[in-house]
């Protein structure tokens, strides 16, 4: 899933305090020759608020099936995001199908500075201070992973250096 990304770490959730968030749920309809097949499609963002997220999709009959089903599968999907001090290293713009999210860090005492979708994954990572805007497609599904896109692609300062084989002094001077 995350293939196309350089430096991503994931992880296992063994151990982990995860907090899910339901992002949306929606009832999506299937219509046969006997009638019409309702069922239930739901989004959820799990994280440990320290630095861990992932997110899943879950479909089912019933809400509360479709709404574990996408927690399970999320928990599949968890990766560790670069923070530095409860915001973002760097600024950062995110792409998925016809959603863009730009993500910039912002000073302590800012807050979530996001709706929806982006709001929802940023809590989950355990951002506390960021401004977002959203772009685009409001579909709840691409925008989860447009955000999750900016967030795969945040390097820390330690990172940085060690891909370019200098110190982190230089980094800073350079």
């Amino acid at each position: 899933m995350y293939q196309n990304y350089k430096n991503v770490e994931t992880v296992k959730p063994g151990g982990l305090e995860l907090k899910d968030r339901l992002v949306g749920v929606q009832r999506v309809t299937k219509v046969t020759k006997g009638g019409r097949a309702f069922g239930f499609s739901a989004i959820v963002v799990v994280g440990d608020e320290n630095g861990v997220v992932g997110h899943g999709l879950g479909k089912s009959k019933e809400v509360a099936d479709a709404i574990s089903k996408a927690v399970e599968d999320a928990k599949k999907n968890l990766v560790r995001i670069p923070l530095s001090k409860g915001t973002l290293p760097h600024e950062q713009k995110g792409k998925y199908s016809g959603a863009r999210v730009y993500l910039q860090p912002a000073s302590h005492g800012t807050g979530v500075i996001a709706g929806g979708a982006v709001r929802a994954v940023l809590e989950a990572v355990g951002i506390h201070d960021v401004l977002s805007k959203s772009q685009g497609s409001s579909n709840p599904h691409n925008v989860v992973k447009a955000t999750f896109d900016a967030l795969l692609q945040l390097r820390d300062a330690k990172t940085v250096a060690a891909q370019r084989g200098i110190s982190l002094e230089k980094v800073f001077k350079g």
